[in-house]
């Protein structure tokens, strides 16, 4: 693993419950969701870290001016203030999860910046592909503020669970020293829980189980590669310069709490779609089948069809008509001869299978006139159907847009090790690993 390290961020200086000033990161957030958080209390976070809506592409530069400004002026009157020693923070996270409470815990800390891909004692290796506006964005908030304003999220083997264990050892040891309720995208509250770790042996503890390892950044792609790229922008600068480190919070593949959600996609734009063009140019495809029209249980029909042993399967919804079918693929390795140097795992992934087969196939080329598609990316079905009736959520969308929904399986843990591992990059959107981690907590100075 790159060389971690304790830090001194930048706090809020407010008492323990610091929940009207911390918030989802930037990325889930649409403009109401933003507005509500300041309404709630206007030094919230997200005045920083969302300084433009929607966060997809570089907005104007007085927006970035106004983010460092702002954070500044946070500064100057004792609203923020640096922590005066290194430390490494313990980070719990409470939430439920179809029903069932879990508990995923982690460690705060600053890790070398390296380039992303393998390294002899262990690398920082992504798992999914990236967008160039969203990085746009973050370099340009990054460079105004000098500051990474939220942490990454990074996932290490951790097969003894040795780490995951030293981390809830600390927890268990005292209440924690800071924490927060936020409220996710879909509705619940997450509690997050946050303990200063300064003693050195401790933190000596921790890192040496860390040793060898690799980081596989589970969320923050677009993040890391921000960092990479404003540190070339510096130049040459010295070793210790705190560019070279960036914040992330790292848990352990063996903690009981890690779960990933899916991530579904909402098509719209298709100039020449109806739901009977879909499924006749579907054919010798995919096997579509109906049933019971209703979105909300487009995912108890899924668990039916895949208790039969299916391979790929898929929810679908037309919006216009609120009729819903289940679809699985008629080859059972169809994207084999289009990608036979791919691993077996990419090839299975649902994501792969809907943008090669389903978008690059059957959308594109029979449904737009060979012109691209739009898309969103909701992580449930009840975001999904929001954006089918028009309202734009931090996952995209608007009036007018929706056209079909592809509801699909959350990607197993042990699959995204083994496609990192292989060296490979899952499509954009593959993954959500559920909850987000919060942002304000902690802000890393750069400058």
């Amino acid at each position: 693993m790159p060389a971690v390290y304790p830090f001194r961020p930048l706090e809020y200086s407010a008492g323990d419950d610091v929940s009207a000033l911390v918030a989802p990161p930037y990325d889930v957030l649409d403009a109401d969701a933003k507005a509500a958080l300041l309404q709630h209390d206007a030094r919230n976070i997200v005045a920083v870290d969302l300084p433009h809506t929607p966060a997809k592409a570089a907005g104007p530069a007085k927006a970035y001016a106004g983010a460092a400004s702002l954070l500044d002026s946070w500064l100057d009157d004792g609203t923020m203030a640096r922590r005066e020693r290194p430390a490494m923070f313990a980070y719990r996270q409470t939430f439920e999860l179809n029903g069932e409470r879990h508990e995923r815990c982690g460690m705060v800390c600053t890790l070398e910046t390296v380039a992303l891909g393998e390294r002899e004692g262990g690398g920082v290796l992504p798992h999914e592909e990236t967008f160039s506006g969203p990085k746009e964005d973050r370099l340009a908030l990054m460079k105004a503020t000098g500051a990474q304003l939220s942490p990454i999220f990074g996932m290490h083997p951790d097969a003894e669970g040795v780490a995951s264990g030293l981390v809830r050892e600390v927890m268990a040891s005292r209440d924690p020293d800071r924490w927060a309720d936020i409220t996710e995208t879909d509705g619940s509250v997450v509690r997050h829980e946050v303990w200063a770790i300064e003693d050195e042996g401790t933190i000596g503890r921790y890192t040496s189980t860390l040793a060898g390892e690799d980081v596989f950044i589970a969320d923050g792609h677009h993040r890391y590669t921000t960092a990479l790229d404003y540190l070339a922008s510096l130049g040459d600068v010295p070793g210790d310069h705190p560019a070279r480190r960036t914040m992330f919070v790292l848990v352990s593949m063996s903690d009981p709490g890690l779960v990933i959600g899916p991530t579904h996609r909402v098509l719209g734009g298709m100039k020449d779609y109806t739901p009977d063009a879909f499924i006749e140019a579907s054919g010798g495809l995919l096997q579509i089948d109906p049933v019971v029209n209703d979105p909300a249980q487009i995912e108890s029909e899924l668990s039916k069809v895949e208790a039969r042993g299916e391979r790929d399967v898929f929810g679908l919804i037309d919006f216009a008509t609120g009729l819903c079918w289940t679809a699985t693929t008629v080859d059972l390795d169809p994207l084999r001869d289009e990608f036979e140097r791919r691993s077996e795992a990419w090839r299975g992934l649902d994501v792969a299978v809907i943008q090669h087969l389903i978008v690059d196939q059957i959308c594109v080329p029979e449904l737009n006139g060979g012109q691209p598609v739009t898309w969103a990316f909701p992580h449930s079905v009840p975001e999904a159907i929001e954006i089918g009736r028009g309202k734009e959520t931090g996952a995209g969308g608007g009036a007018g847009f929706a056209q079909l929904g592809i509801i699909v399986r959350p990607v197993p843990l042990d699959v995204v090790r083994e496609i990192c591992l292989a060296g490979e990059l899952m499509p954009q959107k593959a993954t959500f690993f559920f909850p987000k981690m919060g942002t304000g907590f902690f802000v890393n100075p750069l400058a």
